[in-house]
């Protein structure tokens, strides 16, 4: 063997960080066929039609008609038309008459739990003071979702979508629900005898988590509200002001839009006070998982010292950068305390000072802190015309 002065032996260990899905939808309904909570990934109207039964039947009493057969069929083949729509979706045939709404989802809830998800719906399933109860089938959606982002599997946080009643322009039913004020859920007022829930859901999942989803053309046949009916959904806005709301979105026809089209009239969350628009939210749940799953690896690995920290800031600095540069955030600032006292000459340092770093290194714990500077789109703009 020749005499090597130097011997390298390389070792790959590249690492691509998971990539959370945005658009993923589960649809929970009712249809004639079909084992009950059992989530079945479906990827055209076919494959709907194949698992969950044809959306209508001719009427026994006159063929020539058509009469309902299956909910789930229903919604599902109205979030197929939506462009854009879903990346993936999941029906789960739930228990009841098919053609009803949802009594209780409780199974099936449970049954997506795990699923990479970003969306629920319950199909053919209005919300009222029934549905909106903490027993009912919108409050036991709501719950769900808050539970399952909150204290469920990494990744698997999500949105329920939800429909008032055909017709019903009444925020009540919304506010003050307990439950049902929440920024994990999306409620929309209409005029359709299509499933709006669906519908919109839909619509959302097509679009990259931080755009804003005010006027984005929702395919549905729905007569639009009337201007009263807005102003009681969202409130009164005065000029110069931004959006009111009241957490209830609404489909409206705008007459300056070339060709007409459903639109969605906002972009809010059930939550006024809180995380008010929906892409706030998706991009919470969107950076926090990329930070994440770029910073897993460093797990048992990183020490805490200065430069074991810095790595720490440049692995952060790989998920963030890219973000400013396509505009997802304006900037970002990182700091961690310790990394602070460590890089501090050790003569300078208070006692305190010294027992945090002697902490941190006994602990294994390292906090650092992240504030994200993100621009949110225009939804108001106020012009003042002066003739002379």
């Amino acid at each position: 063997m020749a005499v090597r002065y130097v011997r390298v032996n390389p070792v790959s260990e590249l690492f691509s960080p998971v990539i959370r899905a945005t658009g993923n939808v589960a649809v929970i309904g009712t249809a004639p066929q079909g084992a009950d909570n059992v989530p079945v990934p479906v990827a055209d109207p076919g494959a709907v039609r194949a698992a969950f039964g044809p959306e209508t039947v001719p009427d026994p009493a006159d063929p020539t008609k058509s009469v309902p057969n299956s909910a789930l069929t229903a919604a599902l083949n109205l979030m197929f038309r939506q462009t854009p729509g879903p990346s993936r979706v999941w029906g789960v045939k739930a228990a009841g008459r098919a053609t009803a709404a949802v009594a209780d989802p409780a199974a099936a809830l449970a049954a997506i739990e795990n699923l990479d998800a970003q969306f629920v719906v319950v199909a053919g399933t209005p919300l009222d003071d029934g549905s909106g109860a903490p027993g009912g089938a919108i409050g036991k959606l709501a719950a769900h979702v808050a539970s399952v982002s909150n204290t469920g599997a990494e990744g698997k946080e999500r949105m329920g979508v939800a429909m008032l009643a055909k017709g019903s322009a009444d925020p009540a039913v919304v506010t003050g629900k307990g439950g049902l004020v929440s920024d994990r859920m999306i409620y929309v007022a209409h005029r359709s005898d299509q499933d709006a829930a669906a519908a919109v859901a839909g619509t959302i999942a097509g679009y990259p988590p931080h755009v804003s989803m005010l006027l984005k053309q929702v395919t549905i046949d729905s007569a639009p509200l009337t201007s009263t009916e807005i102003d009681a959904l969202n409130g009164a806005e005065t000029f110069g002001s931004g959006p009111a709301g009241k957490g209830v979105n609404w489909l409206v026809e705008p007459s300056l839009i070339p060709g007409g089209g459903v639109y969605l009239g906002e972009g809010y969350t059930g939550n006024p006070g809180d995380k008010k628009y929906i892409d706030v939210q998706r991009v919470i749940d969107d950076v926090s998982f990329k930070v994440k799953a770029r910073l897993i690896r460093t797990i048992g690995q990183l020490r805490i010292s200065r430069s074991g920290l810095r790595s720490l800031t440049v692995q952060m600095q790989a998920v963030l950068d890219p973000l400013v540069a396509e505009g997802v955030i304006e900037e970002y600032d990182i700091v961690i305390p310790v990394l602070d006292l460590l890089d501090a000459d050790p003569d300078t340092l208070s006692e305190a000072q010294l027992r945090k770093i002697q902490n941190a290194q006994t602990d294994r714990f390292v906090e650092i802190l992240v504030a994200v500077d993100y621009a949110g789109a225009v939804h108001r703009i106020a012009i003042t015309l002066k003739f002379v």
